[in-house]
């Protein structure tokens, strides 16, 4: 956490507020980088010291806040706002040189660590503040293209190629209202960023960056198994669910959620039946069956009339779900009634099928209703994007990309923790005035 610096009465007697700086004032103040900037003032030791670590570090900050899409437009507006230099630290007008910064980002890179750790000390502080942060989690990934358009036939690095990017290819795919299919391929050169973060407050907790190419279960597995090792195991142990989409799909993924953290998995199914094969019969039942999304039905003995049944709820002590009779619960007629071997209920274990079957039943309006918090994740891109200047950037190479996607991160937690210390709990999620 920095202190920030005194303003010279005689020479801002005019300036009465901070106006748009706030924003950086926040950061400044609740960024737990005290470690960061001890660990880069050993480094530099007895070396010159024109340009301080915090002050140069402050600048940084307030690239990132303000969105300066390069090095060159942080220096310009540094050098035009004097109310700028000061908050940031800035004596005698003094900005540092565009050399300064690509050696400060190299170290940045160096001690990539450390803004991990920043990281997972926001996220500590925030769940003290909020006490049911982490609950209801949700997970996806974002692609991040490279600023370099393609891969260079010449390896070599040299500041300017990007040598580790890759393709990546995502596909989405519904359904319309008059029923016909839709279908949109997203392809790209660059990287991912993987996300997991509260579906509540819509803020980050845990994340990676990867190249373009790698899917995102294989990612998902590995968020997982960082977070109970010795990342974020408070945090795996309050929380509640998980929702994602289809990419998520996947047994291992489903049932480790549960069986291992107890958390209850809001994942969305691929049909991967046959073509043409719409329901199949429930384990030995002779008149039950259900389809890929997890709808039960029951059929009469004595008509064949085909009803779905009622959701019973979850027995978390058997990891079993209930489905009740559809003419008890909800008074539909059914001739076979009395002859029906399913009339008092069933019980189906989550065995049976760990994709179709989870503990929140798929064919509820609570699994809808926590899946619908999955699309948190699509407006903490969407920040991202437009507030931090994804979608148009000057990034090149896996580590700076690591790097600047942690630093967008640290700031949108620290801004939401300033929000919330300084009783503007209203404003947790804004990026702006």
């Amino acid at each position: 956490m920095a202190i920030i610096p005194q303003m010279n009465l005689f020479s801002w007697t005019e300036i009465e507020e901070l106006g748009d700086l706030d924003r950086l004032r926040l950061v400044i103040e609740y960024l737990p980088d005290d470690k960061l900037m001890r660990t880069l003032e050993k480094e530099r030791k007895n070396g010159r010291d024109d340009y301080p670590i915090r002050v140069v570090w402050n600048t940084i900050l307030a690239g990132v806040v303000f969105e300066h899409k390069s090095i060159e437009s942080l220096i310009r507006e540094l050098n035009r706002n004097a109310q700028l230099r000061w908050l940031c630290g800035i004596e005698n007008g003094k900005v540092p040189p565009s050399y300064v910064y690509s050696r400060f980002m190299k170290k940045l890179i160096d001690n990539e660590d450390e803004i991990e750790a920043i990281f997972l000390t926001l996220v500590e502080q925030i769940s003290e503040v909020l006490p049911d942060f982490g609950k209801s989690l949700a997970i996806d990934g974002k692609a991040i293209p490279s600023f370099a358009n393609r891969k260079n036939k010449n390896e070599k690095e040299d500041g300017r190629r990007d040598t580790d990017a890759d393709h990546g290819v995502k596909s989405y795919r519904g359904k319309r209202e008059d029923g016909s299919t839709w279908e949109k391929i997203v392809r790209w050169f660059g990287y991912k960023l993987h996300l997991v973060v509260d579906a509540v407050y819509e803020l980050p907790v845990f994340f990676s960056v990867t190249k373009a190419s790698v899917p995102d279960i294989n990612e998902a597995h590995k968020l997982l198994e960082k977070m109970k090792e010795k990342k974020q195991p408070a945090l795996l142990e309050n929380a509640e669910t998980m929702a994602g989409d289809k990419g998520y799909d996947d047994t291992k993924f489903i049932a480790n959620l549960w069986d291992d953290h107890g958390i209850k998995p809001v994942i969305d199914i691929r049909n991967m039946w046959k073509d043409g094969e719409s329901t199949r019969l429930l384990g030995d039942y002779e008149n039950i069956t259900h389809n890929y999304k997890g709808n039960v039905y029951c059929h009469c003995p004595v008509t064949g009339k085909q009803q779905e049944m009622a959701n019973g709820g979850f027995e978390k002590d058997r990891d079993t779900l209930k489905k009740l009779c559809p003419a008890k619960q909800y008074g539909v007629s059914c001739e076979g009634m009395t002859d029906c071997p399913v009339a008092q209920g069933i019980r189906i274990k989550l065995e049976e099928d760990r994709r179709i079957f989870t503990p929140i039943d798929r064919a509820s309006y609570k699994w809808e209703t926590e899946y619908n918090k999955r699309t948190a994740v699509e407006r903490v891109n969407s920040r991202l994007d437009v507030s931090f200047g994804f979608e148009n950037h000057t990034i090149r190479g896996l580590d700076k990309m690591k790097v600047r996607c942690g630093l967008a991160l640290c700031i949108m937690l620290a801004m939401a923790l300033g929000r919330i210390k300084e009783n503007q709990p209203e404003k947790i999620r804004s990026l702006v005035s």
